[in-house]
């Protein structure tokens, strides 16, 4: 009788084991798709100045995507990037006012950025209030404090150097380009290969299992959403960069609600625990996608919310049905589990209950012989 090594029955069961296909795949499948059929309709839509357009217009939506992720993944949200696009831009334009260096407003709005996330965080831990509610409230005191501060006026940015936040580029490539895909390398290392990223996702599958397992929930909460304030106040400086302008209105239009759509049709979880960086990012450059495409093409604006509304709820029944996809899955395990061990019991009660049957010979054949005191 022979045995088969352990490197051949290693190799068998890698064969028996299906290949996983990443899920960003099904997004980046989709992007192609749309670019391919926006190309078909209008072709300047495939040209390089077109694609240069894209990336620059969609680096705001990339950057709030970043930060929506990281609160996302814990089961949380942040609905006060918007506003904080507006707090962070007029604070450097006053900044830079009163004679700040155009380095040093750049710093002072990020620090602004850090301060909402880190409010945010104190509130929704200490004082036990969801996300969806102290981040609404946010939004409101973020986006009245700039219209307070300049009387609802604009405030011109007179440092030219400001201008490199938003206009600059290096080798034909804009600077916000270049910053967004860097901030979304760091990003993506940071969740996958660093300690603190891997609570994030432990917080966000169960924050009180993760507790129990030496998770520090409230510095969690704290990072994620300061985080978001950071990507939120460097969308802020590119728009008034780009603008040479801080606008107290800015943001208070749909980036926002397209930050979060980006993040959950890249297949991060509403529920927490589940996404990546990436899906993100390919989300938020289908969202950029479609809009400019509609640009180019020529349809209207308004239709331009709807279309994105349709891309949330699209993205909003994905992830329900994973849910009830792996829920299903379990159930089913569980139900054939259950009846193999069903199947085994009977079989064991059969063999219980089965008459013991006695041998009345020899091991030749022959009659045995009668016990003593037998008749």
């Amino acid at each position: 009788m022979t045995s088969s090594s352990p490197a051949a029955s290693t190799k068998q069961e890698a064969r028996k084991k299906p290949m996983r296909v990443p899920q960003e795949f099904g997004i980046l499948f989709v992007v192609i798709v749309v670019g391919i059929i926006m190309s078909v309709l209008a072709p300047e839509f495939r040209t390089l100045d077109n694609a240069r357009v894209l990336l620059l217009n969609g680096t705001v939506v990339l950057f709030l995507a970043l930060g929506q992720t990281f609160c996302l993944l814990t089961a949380g949200i942040d609905l006060s990037v918007g506003s904080n696009i507006a707090l962070t831009g007029v604070i450097a334009a006053l900044s830079m006012s009163a004679g700040v260096p155009w380095w040093g407003a750049a710093l002072i709005a990020i620090a602004v950025g850090i301060a909402v996330g880190a409010f945010n965080g104190a509130v929704i831990h200490y004082g036990k209030m969801p996300p969806f509610i102290v981040t609404f409230a946010t939004f409101g005191i973020s986006a009245s404090i700039p219209k307070i501060l300049t009387n609802a006026a604009s405030v011109t940015i007179t440092d030219p150097m400001f201008a490199i936040f938003g206009r600059g580029s290096l080798f034909g490539i804009p600077f916000p380009v270049i910053g967004v895909l860097i901030a979304t390398a760091i990003c993506a290392f940071f969740l996958k290969r660093t300690v603190p990223g891997v609570h994030i996702y432990a917080v966000g599958g169960n924050p009180d299992t993760a507790r129990l397992g030496g998770v520090n929930v409230r510095n969690t909460i704290f990072l994620v959403y300061i985080v978001s304030g950071i990507c939120a106040a460097m969308a802020g400086i590119i728009t008034a960069s780009r603008l040479m302008v801080g606008y107290p209105t800015a943001g208070a239009g749909t980036e926002q609600f397209y930050s979060i759509a980006a993040a959950v049709v890249g297949g991060v979880s509403l529920f927490g625990g589940t996404g990546s960086i990436l899906g993100a990012f390919l989300g938020a450059l289908l969202i950029a996608e479609v809009s400019n495409g509609m640009n180019v093409i020529g349809v209207s604006s308004y239709w331009q919310p709807l279309v994105i509304g349709a891309i949330i709820l699209v993205g909003v029944l994905i992830d329900t049905n994973r849910k009830n996809l792996k829920l299903s899955s379990l159930f089913k395990k569980a139900q054939s589990q259950e009846s193999v061990e069903s199947a085994a019991t009977g079989a064991t009660a059969d063999a219980v209950a089965a008459p013991e049957i006695q041998p009345t010979g020899d091991m030749d054949g022959h009659p045995g012989k009668p016990k003593p005191g037998s008749s």
